[in-house]
């Protein structure tokens, strides 16, 4: 591990750094999945909407 000597003979640790990589643009496969899993979050966030609406009115 890397080690550097700061003022007064103190040493300081820092951890090893990981890889960097250039991140790739999504393919057509993965923009169908992103949309069609946040049309499916959209409509359970809506169906949970109105359960908890359903409930708070049958009394």
């Amino acid at each position: 591990m890397p080690y550097t000597n700061e003022e007064g003979g103190r040493l300081n640790n820092f951890a090893s750094e990981p890889q960097v990589y250039k991140a790739e643009p999504p393919n057509a496969r993965q923009k169908r999945n992103f949309i069609f899993l946040g049309i499916l979050g959209a409509t359970m966030v809506g169906a949970l909407i109105f359960v908890a609406y359903y409930i708070s009115s049958v009394s």
